[in-house]
């Protein structure tokens, strides 16, 4: 293995880590709120069917990712390290802030910086299928967040507390639903430009990028989850059980066809959908509003980070 395969699987990892410590919200932030489990509990939940999800479920993602964004007979290890690595800063940057942002659209708009930089070929049909995929996913996940919350209000269990302990162990299953399917969904990330670059194939890109997920989730989970859990909408069981199934679907529906979509936009979709459905004034705007420039800022900033790292290795 030479020096810039090592420093590749370094730089991957490290992103791996970082968005593991980003999604915990997007995973457990419900439950959690909600009081269905604890801290530790939500997070020894989450980590290892995360590594799951990874290993086991995510080859079609790591596959379309890989080979159908940067063309790869162009593609060399050294640009995936710029990729990689510019993408882990702004991830790291933004869980430290505490601020939900899509990964994915960080990762796709670093590519596009790098190869602008260093003149690689991209495949602009799969950006703009992303990007179509990118604006409907929250939309979509807003619409069914508020029909699912009018929908369990017409249930009389998710007005009885003496039905509270049933629909939180409910809640804990839907979020390990989705901490499966983060890992499912958000490994390639990381670790797709291993099938870029020849590296590897798509069971140890996953298990590679799954051991990081998971230990990101362990170690530096905890803002993420707090902020989602607490700071954006305040819910109640319905509001969280509708909020956290609709991500699923939504999420997993786009992994169904080999794409990624974002989860912390699907989540945070619908929980201003289930929001809206008990009155505005049970949403955060500020928070709402700050999260949407981060969805903004994200993209442009990886964009631009992502042409300076391109820049960067030329030497190489």
């Amino acid at each position: 293995m030479s020096l810039i395969d090592i420093a590749l699987v370094v730089v991957a990892l490290a992103f791996a880590w970082s968005m593991g410590a980003h999604y915990t919200g997007a995973c457990m932030g419900m439950p959690y709120a909600t009081q269905s489990i604890g801290l530790q509990g939500a997070l020894w939940t989450m980590a290892p069917l995360t590594l799951v999800g990874a290993t086991f479920l995510s080859h079609k993602v790591l596959v379309n990712v890989g080979h159908n964004i940067l063309v790869a007979d162009r593609a060399g290890p050294a640009p995936a390290v710029a990729i990689i690595a510019a993408a882990f800063l702004l991830t790291t940057i933004f869980t430290q802030r505490r601020i939900p942002t899509s990964t994915i659209q960080i990762l796709v708009f670093c590519i596009i910086g790098t190869g602008a930089a260093l003149g690689l070929a991209i495949h602009w049909d799969t950006v703009i299928r992303l990007a179509v995929l990118w604006i409907l996913a929250p939309i979509v996940a807003f619409a069914l967040g508020y029909v699912f919350t009018r929908l369990f209000d017409t249930i009389p269990r998710f007005a009885s507390s003496g039905a509270a302990g049933q629909i939180g162990r409910a809640l804990v299953i839907v979020g390990g639903a989705a901490s499966l399917t983060m890992g499912a969904n958000d490994v390639s990330n990381a670790t797709a430009v291993f099938l870029t670059t020849g590296f590897s194939g798509p069971l140890l890109a996953g298990l590679i990028g799954g051991i990081g997920l998971a230990v990101g989730v362990l170690t530096w989970g905890r803002p993420l989850l707090e902020r989602v859990a607490f700071d954006v909408v305040k819910v109640d069981m319905a509001m969280a059980t509708a909020a956290q199934l609709v991500q699923a679907l939504v999420v997993l529906t786009a992994v169904f066809f080999g794409y990624f979509t974002s989860m912390n936009q699907a989540l945070i979709g619908a929980m201003a959908g289930t929001g809206f459905a008990r009155g505005r004034e049970s949403i955060d705007q500020k928070v709402i509003f700050g999260i949407l420039r981060g969805w903004i800022v994200g993209p442009a900033a990886g964009a631009a980070l992502g042409y300076v790292f391109g820049l960067a290795t030329r030497a190489f």
